[in-house]
């Protein structure tokens, strides 16, 4: 059942606000359980080559690859999931299937608690430091 005010898509009550990771962040309002999908974002549908085009020279991107030839470009979308934070050690997971970009809890998650997912590759290929404060963080995205 959709959450009130929100698209169906979006699962699980979440509050955009300041993160001490970097930036805005998106956070639990309610808890969520294991494997429980909490959302998803949805974009402008662009080429790999137009992604990576706009994405040269921004420290701050919101665009998935989800295909070798597809990205969805999320930067205009009002969808509060595009704002998750990277972290070394995330408590959620991003899931690309059939063009949808879904984020799924990877354990319990709190209300108020930062939800993040591990970036994995990344246009800044090593270049930009990690902010996320986990113990055992690799230092850079």
């Amino acid at each position: 059942m959709p959450l009130a005010g929100h698209p169906p898509y979006q699962k699980r009550a979440v509050d955009v606000k300041r993160s001490r990771i970097d930036g805005f962040g998106v956070f639990a309002a309610e808890p969520v359980a294991p494997r429980l999908k909490i959302g998803e974002i949805r974009g402008e549908s662009i080429t790999v080559a137009e992604a990576r085009r706009r994405a040269e020279g921004q420290e701050r991107i919101m665009i998935v690859e989800v295909s070798h030839r597809r990205a969805i470009d999320a930067s205009r979308s009002t969808d509060p999931m595009r704002f998750t934070n990277h972290s070394c050690q995330p408590n959620a997971r991003l899931s690309v299937r059939q063009g949808r970009i879904e984020f799924f809890a990877l354990r319990a998650i709190e209300p108020g608690e930062e939800i993040t997912v591990d970036y994995g590759e990344t246009h800044h290929e090593g270049r930009l430091a990690c902010r996320c404060g986990a113990a055992g963080c690799v230092g850079f995205l």
